[in-house]
């Protein structure tokens, strides 16, 4: 892919990676993903902002044959996929400095062995010309690294946001399509930012304070409308929780599998939706992206030596690591002869915020009065959701 320019002097570069299927070795790519670079050539200097993953560095250089000096490369985020080809591009071009956060740089050092005296830090609201247009940094930590900032060029009106506002999306296309992008950007906000949505919230304000007519970020597509991806973001951070349950589960022997369907049943006949994820065909992205709008988690599980299930137990810290917005949870599933199931569970998804309904555990087959108990688990999260005003 040539560089594509986006808009005078500003030019879009970068990876395509359509095979990609698995990042961090743990989060599921189905649609690949890109590493955008983006070129911002001033009258005087130019700057290089962000690189691509070590896999990608020949696609980079080759963007770059024709570019015969770059001043600065801007490291919004150290890692590396985004940092990755540093080395090589500070050693195509000799005289370019490293610029990141104070924190960032200190990442980037550890990271990636940088000489220390080719990498500075830059602060909160500092501005670097570029003759004829302006960068400037805005810190905002915790998206979804510590050492995290964006750039804004405020003469053209473009925000360069890194992982924010990313996703996980190969595609040709410069500029997002709304319908075909939101599925990608819920993911990858699932994934990757739900568990700082509470940071993402206030940093939005940044956000929305800045005059932007471009959204460009280091994954997936360029946002014409930014309205559109920070509309959604505020949504997913904020907005209350939906009249959903979200229902991961294992049934070994058939006896949780009766619960869960019983269950299922019950909620959608009190008008509850559900969301079923049976855990040894799903997709932990999918699963993800149901819990960013639900209000009640209901975990299913078997007892396996006296346990949970590994795999719900696996399902269960992804739950406690996302931090979605839920509000109510509660455990099913059976026993042969006993076991710490409801407490192994409960003890890894509980917070402050979250409160637990009964659990519903029955020895061996369910019987009418496991069927009348899950009726009443029922009744209690349709007329908690009633109460709390979720739609």
């Amino acid at each position: 892919m040539k560089p594509r320019e986006i808009t005078d002097g500003i030019y879009a570069m970068g990876a395509i990676d359509w095979d990609r299927r698995l990042f961090d070795s743990l989060i599921p790519l189905p649609d690949g993903t890109s590493y955008n670079a983006y070129l911002v050539q001033g009258s005087e200097k130019t700057a290089l902002l962000d690189t691509v993953d070590p896999s990608k560095v020949g696609v980079l250089l080759a963007q770059l044959a024709d570019v015969p000096k770059i001043d600065f490369v801007v490291a919004h985020h150290a890692e590396q996929d985004h940092s990755g080809a540093l080395p090589a591009v500070l050693a195509r071009y000799p005289d370019a400095k490293v610029l990141a956060t104070p924190r960032g740089r200190d990442i980037l050092l550890d990271l990636l062995d940088l000489p220390p005296e080719r990498v500075e830090a830059v602060e909160d609201g500092q501005e670097l010309s570029l003759g004829g247009r302006t960068l400037r940094f805005v810190y905002l930590p915790w998206v979804h690294w510590p050492e995290t900032m964006v750039s804004y060029l405020p003469r053209d009106r473009v925000l360069f946001t890194c992982d924010l506002f990313g996703s996980h999306l190969a595609t040709t296309d410069l500029y997002a399509d709304e319908a075909r992008v939101y599925e990608p950007a819920k993911r990858y906000y699932a994934e990757i930012m739900m568990p700082f949505r509470k940071l993402i919230q206030r940093h939005l304000e940044k956000v929305k304070s800045l005059d932007v007519s471009l959204i460009a970020p280091s994954h997936g597509p360029v946002y014409g409308r930014p309205a559109f991806i920070v509309d959604a973001y505020s949504d997913w951070v904020a907005a209350p929780p939906r009249n959903t349950v979200v229902l991961p589960y294992i049934t070994m022997h058939g006896s949780t599998g009766m619960m869960v369907d019983h269950l299922v049943g019950a909620l959608a006949q009190r008008g509850v939706a559900v969301e079923q994820f049976n855990l040894t065909v799903t997709d932990s992205g999918k699963l993800a992206v149901s819990l960013v709008d639900a209000a009640t988690l209901v975990v299913g599980t078997p007892t396996v030596l006296g346990g949970p299930h590994p795999n719900v137990v696996h399902a269960a810290h992804l739950v406690a690591a996302l931090r979605p917005k839920l509000r109510f949870a509660s455990v099913i599933g059976s026993y042969g002869w006993g076991g710490r199931a409801v407490e192994d569970l409960t003890g890894i998804i509980s917070h402050p915020e979250l409160e637990l309904l009964p659990p519903v555990l029955c020895k061996g087959l369910p019987r009418a009065d496991d069927f009348a108990a899950l009726d009443a688990l029922a009744d209690a999260i349709a007329s908690r959701h009633k109460e709390s005003g979720f739609v």
